[in-house]
């Protein structure tokens, strides 16, 4: 087994700044990491590590550094199951979070958090437009001539918007926009929940050349309801599904004029299969399309990543600053558009020629192997409890074991089940919606020495679908406990109002965290 290395805060700020590759990543759970993390640490929570981690680092000799709050120890265990899986280039953050705290650097709350600072300084570099909401509501009442498109995906846009908005995510609003708009004077308010995707989006058709007025509503739905206006619920507006193809034309020089001001290139198919069989180098190659396009057919391989969404939360994707990141769309319009963003976000981002039509070869995705584990019925794992012969454990999500799990299950979580199995009575019954889940959480049972290990087969699904009833415990597991729930992010979706407010201070003041040096890794042009 090899030796984890340990590096210094002043090390990894040293690295951050190298421009070499580096895949930063807190292995915390989301709660945790949401707390209180480092500004360009991706999360990959331990209870998924091996699950999510070849594709957020597909490169096994990238050089990794990885953090926890400098007490938890996860870390350590997130080394040795890389060093297991075939990473090579391991190194611990001595001292975790607390150390960079104490080194003098900022910890930042939040999710996405390069993005949402991103969005920040585009509204601060370029003047971006903005609408409040009671200057909307005055206009909808003076019946002026608008038109409020919202940059959020579809199912988003579904559970609540701004009434009488359409959808159309802000990677689509180049490309479709004249399909929803047909006047130039007509205004366009651009929104979302917050601030980031309204911000970008409204930039977005500005910096593309729309004629239009153009503006980003300020705080988006929930500045809307912290203003005490109605939300609508389950609207189905949306983009037009065809796009005029005599606009084509004129997208495509637009296109290629942002291109040409942000200095994205376009590089060959050849070129980028080259790139993706490098030992030295990582690629990603990224289909910046629909859902429903995505699904229609892509290049085999290539991972789709809406473009709205991937500049939004760049980390959802993209585990390695400095890798490079390879585009396709089937029209030669959201592609660059996308890139240009990217590339002022600080990443080295690319336009493959010929998009989706591009004859390129891929190696086939890996995937880290799970162990396998003995199944149980729901019938046998009725049996057991009621016989007090097994102790069974909710790999869930805390929120969904207080809404409904399985009665006497314990919740718990990879990180926590070897302390709260230690004391545990007979077989331990695993219980997990993905089965790779609970195999990962055996991996240190297994460890530990605990092997009389089974999986739940089907989970709680299968429980209920057995005519067998739930529990439910709204205060259990307690607040402190939920490490995989971040409180102020999530609750601002249900309505409550000191959560918005927390969220929307918590975005304003991301740029006043940002040290110059950090600053620098940003590069938002200047105004066209």
């Amino acid at each position: 087994m090899m030796t984890t290395k340990r590096v210094s805060p002043q090390q990894l700020k040293a690295m951050v700044h190298d421009g070499g590759e580096l895949a930063l990543l807190d292995v915390r759970e989301a709660g945790q990491f949401g707390e209180s993390h480092l500004l360009f640490a991706t999360p990959v929570p331990y209870s998924r590590l091996e699950i999510d981690i070849l594709a957020l680092v597909p490169r096994q000799s990238a050089r990794l550094v990885l953090c926890d709050d400098g007490d938890l120890g996860v870390a350590e265990l997130a080394a040795k199951r890389l060093q297991t899986i075939g990473y090579s280039d391991l190194a611990v953050l001595e001292g975790g979070t607390r150390a960079w705290a104490a080194a003098g650097h900022a910890l930042f709350a939040g999710v996405n958090v390069p993005s949402k600072l991103f969005g920040e300084l585009v509204e601060h570099e370029y003047h971006t437009p903005r609408v409040t909401v009671t200057e909307l509501a005055r206009m909808k009442e003076a019946h002026e001539d608008f038109v409020i498109v919202d940059g959020r995906p579809f199912a988003e846009y579904q559970k609540m918007n701004i009434p009488g908005g359409v959808c159309c995510p802000n990677a689509e609003l180049p490309y479709r926009i004249r399909g929803i708009v047909k006047d130039p004077q007509t205004k366009i308010v651009v929104n979302c929940a917050g601030r980031t995707r309204s911000i970008l989006g409204a930039q977005t058709l500005i910096n593309f050349g729309v004629p239009n007025p153009v503006y980003a509503l300020e705080n988006g739905t929930q500045g809307w309801v912290l203003a005490g206006l109605e939300l609508e619920r389950g609207a189905a507006r949306r983009y037009p599904d065809a796009v005029n193809e005599s606009a084509l034309p004129a997208m495509r020089t637009q296109s290629a004029q942002l291109m040409q001001r942000h200095a994205v290139e376009t590089v060959s198919p050849t070129t980028v299969t080259a790139w993706l069989s490098e030992a030295n180098r990582t690629t990603y190659l990224l289909d910046v399309r629909t859902p429903e396009e995505f699904k229609a057919g892509s290049i085999p391989g290539a991972v789709h990543a809406p473009g709205g969404q991937l500049i939004q939360a760049t980390d959802q994707w993209v585990g390695v600053r400095n890798a490079r990141i390879v585009l396709i769309d089937s029209d030669g319009v959201r592609a660059p558009v996308v890139a240009t963003w990217l590339k002022q976000l600080g990443c080295e981002a690319y336009v493959v020629e010929g998009g989706i039509r591009a004859n390129l070869k891929l190696r086939p995705a890996a995937k880290a192997p799970a162990p396998k584990l003995p199944l149980i019925s729901a019938a046998e794992l009725k049996r057991a409890l009621d016989a007090n012969s097994c102790t069974a454990f909710d790999l869930g999500s805390s929120m969904q074991y207080r809404e409904a799990h399985v009665p006497a299950s314990l919740w718990s979580i990879r990180s926590r089940i070897v302390q709260a199995a230690g004391g545990a009575k007979g077989t331990i019954v695993l219980i997990a919606a993905d089965p790779d889940i609970a195999r990962l959480a055996a991996v240190d049972l297994e460890e530990s020495g605990i092997r009389d290990v089974k999986l739940l087969d089907g989970g709680r699904a299968a429980w209920i679908a057995a005519g067998y009833p739930t529990a439910g415990s709204p205060e259990i597991p307690p607040d402190p406990d939920c490490i995989d729930y971040l409180f102020f992010v999530h609750d601002r979706h249900a309505g409550n109002h000191a959560a918005m407010k927390q969220y929307l201070a918590w975005e304003t003041g991301l740029i006043a965290q940002l040290d110059e040096q950090d600053r620098k890794l940003f590069r938002v042009g200047a105004r066209p």
